[in-house]
């Protein structure tokens, strides 16, 4: 029987680019997570006897979220719900079962590279019938639908067995328990040439994965150490934990430290790689030599011919505005389409549906292919280990080659965490205001050339997202991009994008700080940082 249980508003339950974030705490007050997913059930089309996915990152309050999701999905007419073992799904896995059972859209219950615990973050996401993320469209017709919900739907029904695979009823809805690992598994060995990989691994190649105590780990070991015959412990961290250990599942020179001291020492593996919270995101580390996520989007694409899901060639390369444009110089070179989107992986959507792109990625660390509709960490991984295996050579040789064929983009992240919003905002108001005269200033060798923000057409369906970023860019080819980043819980994150390219010609074996010294003056000269924030430096390097 269907109980209808009363509720009112909460305030600021408005989904971003990766959906609803916020403190444990605050999903814990009464009927919060439920006003959130009823409102996506209330805007939701067409739901009626369709499947729903449901999983997460297993992160703390993952499993009594999905008991109640469970309940309400049966109270709102779903006919059927798979839900990850253990509520276990990485986000590009629920991407993939949405897209293999035709499932009608999917909560993804994360805060992906966010920390978790009981005084840490949370969040939910729902994903369309093309696994990717809602679109702005959907997610603007929720956040007005929390903003009037005056009740939320549920069955009394007990909570139901998640860790062991099979099925049940809830109020007439059939729960299937599905195994979280074998039909993301059995994908990647679509795509990728496991014999070679393998022999490669027989003859004495090595690596190191770190799954950061995150959602990864039960894939990685599967595959690398099961399927490809990695040796066991080359996946460290393997073990999803709430609270991931109590460690920042952010796969980034911070928080990934104890690998990139691995990999940068004597004795170092072959190659080296992590992936974070939710799965979605990659780092990548060869011996003695980081990647960066920037480079790494360029240098797949341009050997991705290598592996067999990609042997015909790729359709389109597709990349966000604050990623360096060193993948459009394998697209001018391979006589393909290059896509410059916002960020958020949803943008990419429209042109991977549309046959346009088959290659993505961000400098977020997130890279991915027409294979899902989200960003794939242990994807990426796995077409390095095709691509590293077809060649027979480890990653410093190979972007040092891709360099020497393209010239090299230097670039790094600067993020200023956890600012007062009001004094972000302020700093980006400025910024604004000054556009219009900043072309023609110098600051010091640097003279800027044009300066905007920058608004996006999409080609497929013609909608327009103005306010993506500040770009300062320079007579020399040089630029700095500033924006604000929506995926944290508490005041804003200011990130600083800065990218110098060298030609084939040019330097190509410098430090990356060195390179980037009078575009890191600028960036302060420009934007005032220091004064607006108080902040000196940044809290993270990537």
């Amino acid at each position: 029987m269907i109980q209808t249980i009363s509720s009112v508003p909460y305030d600021g339950q408005k989904p971003g680019t990766s959906g609803l974030r916020k403190k444990v705490r605050v999903f814990q007050q009464p009927n919060y997570a439920e006003n959130f997913i009823q409102s996506v059930f209330d805007v939701v089309e067409g739901k009626t006897g369709t499947s729903l996915v449901i999983g997460g990152d297993g992160r703390y309050h993952n499993r009594t979220v999905i008991q109640t999701a469970i309940r309400m999905a049966a109270a709102n007419g779903y006919g059927r719900v798979l839900v990850g073992a253990g509520g276990i799904l990485s986000t590009p896995a629920a991407s993939h079962v949405i897209r293999k059972y035709g499932a009608s859209g999917g909560l993804i219950l994360s805060a992906s590279h966010n920390p978790g615990g009981p005084d840490e973050d949370f969040g939910i996401k729902y994903n369309i019938a093309n696994g990717g993320p809602a679109p702005e469209k959907v997610t603007d017709a929720i956040y007005a639908r929390t903003r009037t919900i005056n009740r939320w739907l549920t069955v009394d029904a007990p909570d139901i067995d998640l860790d062991t695979p099979g099925r049940v009823t809830v109020g007439g809805m059939t729960v299937e328990v599905i195994d979280s690992v074998a039909d993301y598994a059995a994908l990647m060995e679509t795509l990728f040439d496991f014999d070679t990989i393998r022999s490669r691994v027989a003859d004495g190649f090595t690596m190191s994965f770190d799954a950061m105590s995150a959602v990864t780990g039960p894939y990685a070991t599967e595959i690398l150490e099961r399927r490809l015959g990695f040796a066991p412990g080359t996946v460290c961290n393997g073990n999803p934990l709430e609270d991931f250990g109590h460690h920042h599942p952010d796969p980034n020179l911070v928080h990934a430290k104890a690998l990139y001291d691995r990999m940068m020492s004597a004795d170092a593996p072959d190659f080296g790689a992590a992936s974070d919270g939710d799965g979605d995101r990659n780092l990548i580390i060869g011996k003695g030599i980081f990647i960066t996520p920037s480079d790494s989007l360029a240098m797949l694409a341009a050997n991705a011919h290598l592996a067999p899901g990609y042997a015909a060639g790729l359709k389109g390369i597709a990349r966000s505005m604050p990623t360096s444009a060193a993948a459009d110089r394998v697209a001018e070179a391979l006589g393909l389409p290059a896509f410059e989107t916002p960020t958020g992986w949803k943008f990419f959507g429209n042109l991977l549906d549309a046959g346009m792109a088959t290659i993505c990625g961000e400098e977020s660390a997130g890279t991915g292919s027409d294979h899902v509709r989200e960003k794939d960490g242990l994807w990426a991984v796995l077409l390095w280990l095709n691509i590293l295996a077809v060649r027979d050579m480890p990653a410093k040789a190979l972007a040092e080659e891709h360099w020497a064929r393209f010239g090299r983009n230097y670039y790094a992240r600067h993020d200023y965490e956890a600012i007062e919003t009001e004094k972000a905002d302020a700093l980006m108001a400025a910024l604004n205001a000054a556009l219009a005269s900043l072309p023609g200033q110098s600051f010091g060798p640097l003279t800027v050339s044009a300066a905007d923000n920058f608004a996006y057409l999409d080609p497929v369906d013609g909608s327009e997202s103005r306010n993506q970023g500040v770009r300062i860019l320079f007579v020399c080819g040089s630029r700095i991009v500033f924006r604000l980043s929506g995926t944290g819980t508490e005041g804003a994150t200011l990130r600083v994008y800065l990218e110098r390219y060298e030609g084939v010609d040019g330097t190509l074996d410098a430090e990356t700080p060195a390179m980037l010294a009078d575009l890191i003056a600028a960036a302060e000269s420009v934007a005032g940082i220091a004064r607006f924030t108080g902040r000196t430096a940044p809290d993270v390097v990537t």
